[in-house]
């Protein structure tokens, strides 16, 4: 390994400054050595500093948070998801580094976060020229296009997934399997009980014995890096909790009012992409408010249009569409609450 940092060491020049040679490719240099060396920055002499908080921390806790989900995807399904997430990583990093060289910048580590959960969304039956086009387009119409990392309004994850939705509905909804079998399913928990009234037993939501996408029905490892990013303060409880709860008690209102359309709370929480959603996606810091009253009022009103949409709309599942829709509300909520709570100070003349 030494031997590798002392070639990084001597090539370094020639991708930084003003006289380096390939300072136009300095962003793809930068994302070689993260992967090799993280983090890439090395110091060899004291003083040392610490960040108990920086990004490539928070990025490598939310990957560690989503191991469960990856382990079991692959345990589940088989290698065909390493090739979905390697896809997914190729060409969402080469645009991401493209656009690094346009922008004569940095490639921002938001990319791996985003790079690993787009492909856990996805059937485990994806074919990989659509894992390439899906996140593409939410990398460069979710994220870049707006100004890169900490300027996009929206998850691109979830943008990518909704266009994938939109574009291509039979693949992301009648092409699912049943973990450990071959055979093509359109028969996911939240489509059985909509359509047929049918409820799957807990403990096989729990465990993931069932038809989805891949990386969202192994529930009780979501769970549990759910748990582990709110322990490590990575993500804030404020908006998973209210999520959920939410989704509880209103899914108790609604099935007790209609009682063939919303399915009961425990079934809404382990069916389809809720924990997931709530625990990875609803907590991205760049998306969610960062007001705390603001954090409650997104949760809540994200868990009441999941049941929505999910009890009254054409689609079985709601939680990406409301994750978005929120996403958008985000800077209106925040500003709303910054106004009421530091009212303006009138000064008699």
């Amino acid at each position: 390994m030494k031997f590798l940092l002392d070639l990084f060491d001597k090539f370094r020049p020639e991708f930084e400054g003003k006289k380096g040679r390939l300072k136009t490719f300095k962003p793809l240099f930068e994302v070689i050595e993260f992967a090799i060396f993280y983090p890439s920055d090395q110091v060899k002499h004291s003083p040392h500093v610490r960040d108990p908080l920086d990004l490539k921390r928070y990025m490598g806790v939310v990957l560690l948070a989503m191991a469960p989900c990856i382990i079991s995807s692959v345990i589940f399904f088989g290698p065909y998801v390493l090739a979905m997430i390697l896809v997914s990583y190729a060409v969402g990093g080469i645009a991401e580094v493209a656009f690094a060289i346009i922008r004569k910048g940095e490639v921002h580590e938001g990319f791996f976060v985003t790079g690993m959960i787009f492909p856990l969304i996805l059937p485990p039956t994806t074919p990989l020229w659509m894992v390439g086009v899906g996140i593409l387009f939410g990398v460069v119409f979710g994220k870049e296009i707006f100004g890169g990392t900490g300027r996009n309004p929206f998850n691109p994850a979830l943008v990518a997934r909704i266009f994938v939705t939109v574009a291509f509905p039979a693949a992301m909804t009648t092409q699912l399997k049943v973990p450990f079998s071959d055979a093509i399913t359109s028969a996911s928990p939240m489509a059985l009980f909509k359509t047929q009234g049918v409820m799957t037993g807990y403990q096989e939501l729990l465990m993931g014995q069932t038809a989805g996408s891949m990386g969202e029905i192994f529930h009780l490892g979501i769970i549990l890096g759910g748990i582990f990013l709110m322990i490590t303060k990575v993500s804030n409880w404020r908006i998973p909790v209210s999520y959920l709860g939410s989704v509880l008690l209103l899914s108790w209102i609604g099935h007790n009012v209609f009682l063939d359309a919303v399915a009961p709370p425990l079934f809404q929480l382990l069916a389809g992409g809720l924990l997931f959603g709530a625990m990875f996606m609803a907590t991205d810091p760049v998306t969610c408010p960062y007001t705390r009253i603001g954090k409650y009022i997104f949760g809540i009103l994200c868990g009441f249009l999941t049941v929505l949409i999910r009890g009254f709309s054409g689609y079985v599942e709601g939680v990406m569409f409301s994750i978005v829709i929120m996403n958008a509300f985000t800077p209106l909520l925040d500003h709303i609450i910054l106004m009421v709570k530091y009212k303006q100070v009138q000064v008699k003349a």
